[in-house]
């Protein structure tokens, strides 16, 4: 038998932290990414998840959502097949079969996740991880045992979780998340949808179209308050054509029910006391966004806080602990997976020698609601608050050609351009396939060309890009700086 000293010195050995060039604690996007690449570069990584391989996206948000926003999609073409010259037939949504083609999408992006571990050398720990020191992780493993590792560098990479506001009954009711909502196999009666957000208008418009009635109950005056009103009046006729209650300027009171059986929210309109009643079948929480911090030994890392519960950064992305980096919505980014990528970019530049940060960059927004909202730049709320003067281009989408091929013609292009210069200040569009016209208009944005570079060059007809030319050769309105300085002291 080992004696007791032997037996000390062996459990002070098993508990030394293995040592690596870079320990990574979630599995998101942007995480992923720093493995694959700081790994194929011969250090040591490892990436520590508590369930999803490549964290939410893949998984339970960015991908899934928009394969069962697709099927919705079919299902709207079903509806409008006398359009094309096809007889219409009645027809029902099988949630099962939708959930199955998601799972098999996800399954398959699991592999290839998985593949690029492989190939790389990233080591992927799946467990719960938490800090017990200065770069210093401990990771319960499913086993229960347990594993310390400590990197010559840190990220956390956390992310966020659905925000439960403290409304009477909510948590009782036992509401879904968009988690849950993607792996319904069932399309509910009636959904009540709490959140005007890019979750709950997503949510609302696909279950609409699987055949729920849908009440999204939102806290603004309108839906996405803070972009122009063009869009929020085109959102809120898009969703009265497709047959959606829209309750604004609620403050929901108690909450009662259960969901999946039934379940009620008492409301009441800001400013007035009369109270109504929205009963339905399922509730969807889409208020916001949590970030996890909590329980993972923050405090032991030395690693602050903001005052709203993210982790505090540079704009090099490094926490208050030296050697110790956070990226994703749990620095506080923009909550898309592509903010997340670059981010990574960031960290990488930062432990390379590179000079990149996170500020002054251009972000792009993507609704992925059908049609699609997309913006970059400036919209004209903030160019008027900021007090920029700028010409303002706009067409509605049934002048692209290509638009009118599909029948699709909602919405509407827009673009900001400087007033004493060709540059483009900013992009909206509402329409079929927004998010992939905007794409164009950003990258002459970042590279610095003037507006007539994309009106002038050669575009393939007919496409939805082509667009941007019909946008470039409008007449212009002009914004003057005193009418937006007039705007911004009204404000």
């Amino acid at each position: 038998m080992k004696s007791t000293e032997e037996l000390s010195s062996l459990e002070v050995v098993d508990k030394t932290p293995e040592e690596y060039d870079l320990v990574i604690l979630g599995g998101g996007t942007g995480g992923t990414i720093a493995a694959w690449t700081f790994a194929s570069q011969g250090q040591r990584i490892a990436v520590i998840e508590r369930k999803y391989v490549g964290g939410s996206c893949p998984n339970i948000a960015c991908l899934p959502s928009k394969n069962i926003i697709h099927s919705a999609k079919v299902a709207s073409y079903l509806r409008r097949s006398e359009e094309f010259g096809i007889a219409k037939r009645d027809f029902a949504v099988d949630m099962h079969i939708v959930r199955e083609r998601k799972r098999r999408m996800v399954s398959g992006w699991n592999d290839a996740y998985l593949g690029n571990y492989q190939k790389s050398g990233a080591e992927l720990i799946f467990g719960s991880g938490r800090f017990i020191g200065p770069r210093t992780i401990e990771v319960i493993l499913p086993d229960g045992t347990a594993r310390q590792l400590r990197g010559t560098n840190v990220i956390i990479n956390t992310g966020t979780r659905a925000a439960f506001e403290a409304i009477p009954g909510l948590v009782d009711a036992q509401p879904l998340t968009h988690i849950e909502a993607l792996e319904l196999d069932e399309v509910p009666e009636h959904l009540l949808v709490i959140g005007g957000g890019y979750i709950g208008l997503e949510m609302s418009q696909t279950m609409r179209r699987f055949g729920s009635k849908v009440t999204l109950v939102d806290r603004n005056d309108r839906l996405l308050h803070r972009e122009d009103d063009d869009v929020t009046e085109a959102l809120q006729s898009l969703f009265d054509e497709e047959g959606i209650d829209v309750v604004l300027n609620a403050r929901i009171k108690q909450i009662s029910g259960k969901s999946g059986q039934s379940v009620r929210i008492l409301v009441d309109k800001k400013g007035n006391a009369t109270e109504k009643a929205l009963e339905g079948s399922h509730l969807l929480v889409a208020a916001g966004r949590a970030p996890n911090t909590q329980g993972i030994g923050l405090e032991l890392a030395g690693v602050e806080l903001t005052d709203r519960g993210y982790i505090k950064v540079s704009e090099r992305l490094e926490t208050t602990a030296p050697g110790v980096w956070a990226i994703g919505e749990v620095a506080g980014s923009s909550q898309f997976t592509h903010v997340s990528v670059d981010d990574f970019r960031v960290v990488h530049d930062s432990l390379s020698g590179g000079k990149r940060v996170t500020t002054g960059r251009q972000v792009p927004f993507c609704l992925f609601t059908d049609p699609e909202l997309a913006r970059i730049g400036l919209s004209e709320k903030e160019a008027k608050a900021q007090g920029i003067a700028y010409r303002l281009f706009k067409i509605p989408m049934e002048a692209v050609m290509r638009a009118s091929t599909l029948s699709e013609t909602r919405g509407f292009l827009k673009a900001l351009v400087a007033v004493d210069g060709d540059l483009i200040l900013g992009f909206t569009g509402f329409g079929v396939g927004a998010a992939e016209i905007m794409t164009s208009v950003q990258i002459a944005m970042g590279a610095g060309l003037p507006y007539t570079v994309l009106r002038d060059t050669i575009l393939t007809h007919p496409t939805l890009v082509e667009g941007l030319i019909p946008l470039f050769l409008s007449a212009p309105s002009v914004q003057k700086i005193a009418d937006a300085a007039l705007t911004r002291t009204l404000a």
